[in-house]
């Protein structure tokens, strides 16, 4: 796997966006819901803001987290990790996790934050695995389903 990793360019946004949408629609079905044609309307200003990362394989994306600031200067939101489902547990996601964090320590971020739904346990367990630990479970904030979510949380240290 010789990949690369870099923040998301704008002519990049349809293939992040149809990247995403494959990625979450099992997810998403999963929870008894479908992505909404609007859902992913913030990444043109979250990636002119540099806050979307692409995984490149050659040309082709095989993987993208977009990010959001967090409360403070010092914290980034995992808003959304996907790959490409054909290349699916082949170590992206963990690879983009451990990525994403040299990016956010040299931004001077401590705290890394995510949210995920319970019942997504493979997610818990991959998130544990980089060190997340579980803030707090409790309903989804925007409360679209009724489905428990998971608060992670990683502080990267000084």
């Amino acid at each position: 796997m010789n990949l690369t990793f870099t923040p998301a360019t704008p002519g990049q946004l349809p293939a992040v966006d149809a990247l995403m949408r494959a990625a979450f629609t099992p997810y998403m079905a999963a929870l008894g819901r479908e992505i909404a044609r609007d859902q992913y309307d913030w990444f043109a200003d979250a990636i002119a803001a540099g806050d979307i990362f692409v995984a490149r394989e050659g040309d082709a994306i095989v993987g993208a987290i977009a990010t959001k600031r967090g409360d403070g200067e010092r914290e980034m939101v995992l808003a959304m990790i996907g790959v490409d489902p054909r290349r699916q547990k082949s170590g992206i996601a963990s690879w983009m996790i451990g990525s994403v964090e040299e990016v956010a320590r040299g931004r001077g971020v401590r705290t890394l934050q995510l949210v995920t739904a319970e019942k997504m346990e493979d997610r818990v367990r991959l998130y544990s695995r980089h060190g997340f630990r579980i803030m707090r479970r409790g309903p989804q904030e925007q409360g679209k389903d009724p489905h428990v979510r998971v608060y992670m949380a990683k502080e990267l240290g000084p």
